[in-house]
């Protein structure tokens, strides 16, 4: 008898991910819910007003420096990527990511967890004071109505 281990399922995005992320000129994406590794996070101020813009010509930006306090517009380039074992990437390339997120490299890999026209979920590699964390944003399209998006404790 001979143990091995379990095979890690990985998602693999639809065929069409690219007009789904970008729609056929530009699509706004929300924050629906975050969460910082399984601890569902607060939102509240800048994470109720955030915003992503995906344009199908591969420029993408935020909506921070629109609202008062919530830092600058984030403004970049982003392509699919995927990595040897089966894990599907928007990498978003932009050098305001050093200075933004005290990154060496001027990217961002967001690994694609679910996607279809109205939802996105992706996860990403946070490192805050020292401590490496795994976040993850559920994406909902604006029309979508999240009844407890402002969660609180």
């Amino acid at each position: 008898m001979s143990c091995s281990e379990p095979q890690a399922t990985h998602y693999t995005p639809p065929s069409n991910i690219q007009s789904l992320i970008a729609g056929d000129y530009s699509k706004v994406w929300m924050l629906a819910k975050r969460f910082n590794g399984k601890v569902r996070m607060n939102m509240e101020g800048c994470f109720l007003t955030y915003r992503q813009k995906f344009y199908k010509n591969k420029i993408v930006h935020d909506t921070n420096g629109e609202q008062a306090n919530c830092g600058e517009t984030l403004i970049g380039l982003w392509e699919l990527t995927n990595d040897r074992i089966g894990n599907h990437y928007i990498k978003i390339r932009s050098e305001q990511y050093k200075r933004l997120m005290g990154r060496d490299s001027g990217f961002v890999e967001f690994k694609i967890l679910y996607a279809s026209k109205d939802s996105l979920t992706l996860s990403f590699i946070h490192n805050q004071f020292g401590t490496v964390r795994r976040i993850t944003d559920h994406f909902v399209t604006e029309d979508v109505v999240i009844l407890d998006r402002d969660f609180h404790w």
